[in-house]
């Protein structure tokens, strides 16, 4: 009698989800972090608002998306942190490949240049920008990455200094590495890092680019990682 992985049906299903370059571009577009309507992932992916709908549908039965209703609108955004790692450690596989295709116009190479640069995984930074704060944090003694991501006793207290705080509730991982697609090595993700995250949006360090997930360092944010991290200003540009 043959055996049969009880989970071998489950991770089938959930790869042939993720199987189709409409959902993916969905997801992709979802890492931002915020609630989309149909109508905008429709834009985003470059196909019509009832072929998106659809695709959404399976995602959202999938358990990969939520959906919310306002009014005659319809929201969804990626069901929580763990949906995004998977997106994120998946495009991490591919991204070489992605990255050697040349931008079909001048638009495309700045945007990719921008999502270089700085933008956020969810809900915590990434890019260049995530890697240098992530260094910054490591070489200041207040993050250990020897045995996977960990804040030390003096990481905890800089950001009870700084005022970020830490929801030390539920299950999530106070630090979590979170590989990162463009420098090809791992950023603060957990709770850490989507309170940094949070605070520099916040405090007006970091600012959105346009509708997407890049974001730049403003002149008080430069000025603010430096003194509170010694991050040089050339690693956020």
């Amino acid at each position: 009698m043959t055996f049969k992985d009880p989970g071998a049906a489950g991770l089938a299903r959930l790869a042939g989800l993720i199987a189709d370059e409409t959902r993916a571009a969905c997801l992709l577009a979802l890492l931002d972090g915020r609630a989309w309507t149909a109508g905008e992932l429709a834009r985003h992916a470059g196909v019509a608002p009832s072929t998106v709908s659809e695709h959404l549908g399976k995602l959202v039965a999938g358990g990969l998306l939520t959906e919310e209703r306002q009014g005659r609108h319809r929201y969804v955004r990626l069901a929580d942190d763990r949906v995004a790692q998977l997106v994120e450690d998946l495009t991490a596989q591919v991204a070489p490949e992605a990255v050697a295709r040349r931008p079909r116009s001048l638009a495309a190479a700045g945007a990719g240049s921008a999502m270089a640069r700085g933008r956020t995984c969810y809900d915590h930074l990434a890019g260049r920008l995530g890697i240098a704060v992530t260094d910054a944090l490591t070489a200041r003694g207040l993050l250990r990455q020897d045995t996977g991501f960990a804040l030390t006793d003096a990481g905890l207290a800089w950001f009870d200094a700084t005022g970020i705080g830490l929801a030390r509730t539920g299950r999530r991982p106070l630090a979590r590495a979170c590989l990162d697609w463009t420098e090809r090595r791992p950023h603060l993700a957990g709770v850490a890092g989507a309170a940094l995250c949070r605070h520099a949006l916040d405090a007006g360090w970091c600012v959105r680019i346009g509708s997407g997930r890049a974001v730049k360092v403003t002149a008080a944010g430069a000025r603010a990682l430096s003194e509170l991290l010694g991050v040089p200003a050339d690693a956020l540009r």
